[in-house]
């Protein structure tokens, strides 16, 4: 095929390598597809210099992260009348930013834990420890801590003890200017990946298991350190209702193409997390390993997505 596509990794945030790898395993799955024209870049200040020098027709983004996942780049490829995989400006901004998607989540009527945010501000005006009392007093623990704008589990930490949860918000706020406190849900955690533009469908659903008990960055990216069980042990009639959800959250931020939506199960309860817009790409990924238990090997998942792409330019 002709299409002159450039697959754009790597970048700035926190998630580089990951990133890295996922476009090293998209470039390859697009050759294995039949595309005889696909370029990596890895995105730095000259990537508009890149992509005119390569010529690029269609851009592949296997980023994550600031400045890739964000509407940053999503924006620039507009600019430059370029298509691209995966959600616009808006949707992506949406999505990267956990409190505004939990926001949107409540106003949908998606079941989503009960939260507070901790922001800068209102650290360097009141001070960390009565930031945390009031965090404490509206979620109480235990709790998940997360920056707000981070993904791969960077920044996030558990807070089972009251005493824990000022260091929990200094931490996050290294990466972050605004933070979320989120009740912490203990149960079975659920990703549903979801396919489409108009009319997405959800994938089969991915119970997540790790040695560590807690799905963080080393359980997601070290091969043996986690398990994807497919389908999750769940009844059929719990399953539906999350890939229900999964679409419904997909739709609510205006996505398109691709992502994935995470979920805590308790007592038959399924609460939303997050959308991921550009889910990861690599060996160990969720979203390729959902897509390969629907009959969708590799390649030809790539191809649809870029086929996805297309549609909307």
């Amino acid at each position: 095929m002709t299409l002159r596509i450039g697959v754009l990794c790597g970048g700035r945030s926190a998630e580089r390598q990951v990133s890295l790898r996922s476009g090293e395993a998209v470039y390859r799955a697009l050759l294995a597809a039949g595309y005889n024209h696909v370029t990596k870049i890895d995105v730095g200040f000259d990537l508009v210099e890149q992509l005119k020098e390569n010529k690029i027709e269609l851009a592949f983004l296997a980023l994550h992260g600031k400045y890739g996942e964000d509407g940053t780049i999503q924006g620039l490829l507009e600019m430059l009348n370029i298509p691209y995989t995966g959600s616009g400006v808006l949707a992506s901004a949406l999505a990267i930013n956990k409190i505004a998607t939990k926001k949107i989540f409540k106003m949908e009527g998606i079941p989503t834990p009960h939260f507070t945010v901790v922001t800068r501000r209102e650290v360097l005006d009141t001070g960390l420890e009565q930031a945390a009392a009031r965090a404490l007093k509206e979620v109480g623990v235990p709790a998940v801590v997360k920056a707000n704008t981070q993904g791969s589990t960077i920044g996030i930490s558990f807070v089972h003890e009251q005493e824990k949860m000022s260091a929990a918000i200094q931490s996050a706020l290294e990466y972050d200017h605004d933070v979320l406190i989120e009740e912490f849900i203990s149960g079975m955690e659920v990703t549903a990946s979801v396919l489409g533009n108009h009319d997405p469908i959800a994938l089969p659903l991915i119970e997540i298991t790790s040695v560590k008990g807690i799905y963080d960055y080393e359980a997601k990216y070290t091969p043996g350190m986690s398990d994807h069980i497919i389908p999750p042990r769940l009844p059929e009639e719990t399953q539906k209702k999350i890939r229900e959800l999964a679409v419904k959250a997909f739709l609510a931020l205006g996505c398109r193409g691709l992502g994935r939506v995470d979920f805590m199960v308790k007592g038959g309860e399924a609460f939303a997390l997050e959308i991921n817009t550009l889910p990861g790409m690599t060996a160990t990924s969720l979203f390729p390993d959902a897509a390969k238990h629907a009959g969708i090997e590799f390649p030809e998942l790539v191809r649809r997505i870029v086929q996805l792409a297309w549609e909307q330019s």
